[in-house]
C-alpha cells in the first residue's frame, strides 16, 4: 500500500486519545505504510474538516463530540441507524459516498468476550448518553434481557426506549444513586470521578464490571472491584476490540486484538512513568 495513506481520530478534548498508538501498531503489524494522525475537532468544525480532505485520507476515528453530530456526513450502515451514533468515518471518493459505522457496538462484545463470558442476562448502565447506546445495542448482542440505566436526569433518559425496545430489552431508569440490584454486568459510561460515590455499592452487587475509562487507570470503581475479586474490562479493553473493527474498515485488513491491547497497556504505562 502506498505510505500516502492517511487517517486520524477526531474529538474534542483528544490530547489523551490512545488511537494513534493503536492504529500505527495495527499498520506495523499489516506491514501498511500509513500514518495516523489526531485532531481536536469541536461539533461546529467537523463538515468544514471532512470537506477539506482529499483521496489521501482513507477513514476517520470519532470520539466525543463529534458521534451524532458525524450522521449528516454518510450513508450510515444499519447498526448506526439503530443505535443513533456513528465512531467511523470511512471516506469514498471517486463517486463513492462517505460510509458511517459504529464499531463501539462490536468492540463492547469483543472485550467482553474475552474475558470468558458469553452471554449476560441482566445489566446496570451508569450513564444515560451517546456511549449508553452502543452499550445497549451491545447488551442485545449478548443476549440480555433486562437493562436498568442509572441517570442523572431521568427524564432525558428516557430518550433511550425506542433503542431499547427495538434491541428486545426491558429498560428500566432509576435516579442517580438508587440502590443497585445485583446483576450480572455492570457498566459506567460516565466521566472520570462521577460514580465515585456509588463504586463500592456498584462493585459489590456486580458479577463483571465494564468500565469505560482507561485514563486515568484504575478508576475507584476498578478498584473496588478488583478488591472483591470481580473481573474487570477497561476502556482500553473497548478501544482495543473497537479498533479491530476500524482499521478493517479502513484498511481491509484486520489485526490480532492483542496486539492493540498490548500496544495501549504500554503506552498508558509510559504515560504513568
Amino acid at each position: 500500500m502506498s505510505g500516502d495513506r492517511i487517517c486520524a481520530v477526531l474529538g474534542s478534548p483528544i490530547d489523551h486519545s490512545l488511537s494513534p498508538e493503536l492504529h500505527r501498531a495495527a499498520y506495523r503489524e499489516l506491514g501498511l505504510d500509513w500514518s495516523y494522525q489526531r485532531h481536536r475537532v469541536e461539533e461546529s468544525e467537523l463538515a468544514g474538516f471532512v470537506a477539506g480532505l482529499d483521496p489521501r485520507w482513507r477513514g476517520l476515528s470519532l470520539t466525543m463530540p463529534l458521534k451524532v453530530v458525524a450522521l449528516d456526513l454518510g450513508e450510515p450502515d444499519e447498526l448506526v441507524t439503530r443505535v443513533g451514533a456513528a465512531n467511523t468515518l470511512v471516506l469514498g471518493w471517486d463517486g463513492e459516498p462517505h460510509r458511517l459505522h459504529n464499531t463501539d457496538v462490536g468492540g463492547l462484545v469483543g472485550a467482553i468476550r474475552a474475558t470468558g463470558v458469553d452471554r449476560i442476562e441482566r445489566a446496570v448502565v451508569l450513564g444515560s448518553g451517546a456511549t449508553t447506546r452502543s452499550t445497549l445495542a451491545s447488551l442485545a448482542l449478548l443476549g440480555c434481557q433486562e437493562v436498568t440505566v442509572i441517570a442523572r436526569t431521568p427524564a432525558k433518559a428516557e430518550a433511550l426506549a425506542p433503542l431499547a425496545e427495538a434491541c428486545g430489552l426491558r429498560l428500566r431508569i432509576l435516579g442517580w444513586g438508587a440502590e443497585l440490584s445485583t446483576t450480572d454486568l455492570l457498566v459506567s459510561t460516565v466521566t472520570a470521578g462521577a460514580a465515585d460515590a456509588m463504586a463500592p455499592a456498584a462493585a459489590e452487587r456486580a458479577r463483571l464490571v465494564f468500565d469505560v475509562l482507561y485514563d486515568p487507570w484504575p478508576t475507584v470503581l476498578a478498584q473496588q472491584a478488583e478488591a472483591r475479586g470481580v473481573p474487570v474490562v477497561s476502556g482500553l479493553d473497548l478501544l482495543a476490540h473497537q479498533a479491530v473493527e476500524q482499521v478493517e474498515l479502513m484498511t481491509g485488513q484486520r489485526v490480532d486484538p492483542a496486539v492493540l491491547v498490548a500496544t495501549g497497556r504500554a503506552a498508558l504505562a509510559a504515560r504513568a512513568g
